[in-house]
C-alpha cells in the first residue's frame, strides 16, 4: 500500500531541452511527502509549528527513467521503506498519468528533529502512526537511527 499525490507539471519545471529539470523531481517528492500529512488530517504546517517537529533530509537519491513534459500529470506513490529511531526512510515512484509509464523512482531518509533544540528525537507515534495509516507498515530498524 503507498500513498498517490499527483503532480501536474508546470511550464517552470522544464529546462531548455522541454523536459522536466531533474532537480525538480525532489520538490515534486517533497510535496507528495507534504499532502501525505495532509491526508492525514494533518496538515504539515501543523507539524511544524505547532509540534515543532521537522523532517530534514539526511539522504536523497533518485533514478530518472523517462522524461516529463509541461502538461503531463505525474503520480507520485510514498512508500515508507524503514522506520529508525529518529528517522524514516521513503520511497517515491512516479508515473505519468497519460500512458502509466514509470519515469522516476527516488529515495528520501528524513530526520526526525525538535525544532526548537534541532536535536534528533525518536519519531513520535503520532507520527509514526501517520505514516503506517497513509503507506502501510515497514520494517523497523535494528539500528539507533
Amino acid at each position: 500500500m503507498a500513498f498517490r499525490a499527483s503532480i501536474k507539471i508546470r511550464f517552470g519545471d522544464e529546462d531548455h531541452a522541454g523536459i522536466v529539470y531533474y532537480p525538480r523531481y525532489f520538490d515534486f517528492f517533497h510535496q507528495a511527502f507534504e499532502d501525505l500529512f495532509e491526508s492525514q488530517g494533518v496538515p504539515y504546517r501543523v507539524c511544524l509549528d505547532e509540534d515543532r517537529i521537522g523532517w530534514p533530509a539526511v539522504h536523497a537519491e533518485a533514478d530518472f527513467e523517462r522524461p516529463l513534459r509541461f502538461g503531463d500529470v505525474l503520480d507520485v506513490d510514498v512508500s515508507v521503506e524503514r522506520f529508525g529511531r529518529s528517522s524514516v526512510s521513503f520511497r517515491y515512484e512516479g508515473r505519468r498519468r497519460a500512458d502509466g509509464e514509470r519515469v522516476v523512482v527516488g529515495r528520501t531518509i528524513v530526520a526526525c528533529v525538535d525544532l526548537r533544540t534541532f536535536r534528533p528525537m525518536s519519531v513520535p507515534t503520532r507520527y509514526r502512526d501517520l505514516f503506517v495509516a497513509a503507506c502501510g507498515p515497514a520494517a523497523v530498524a535494528s539500528d539507533s537511527s
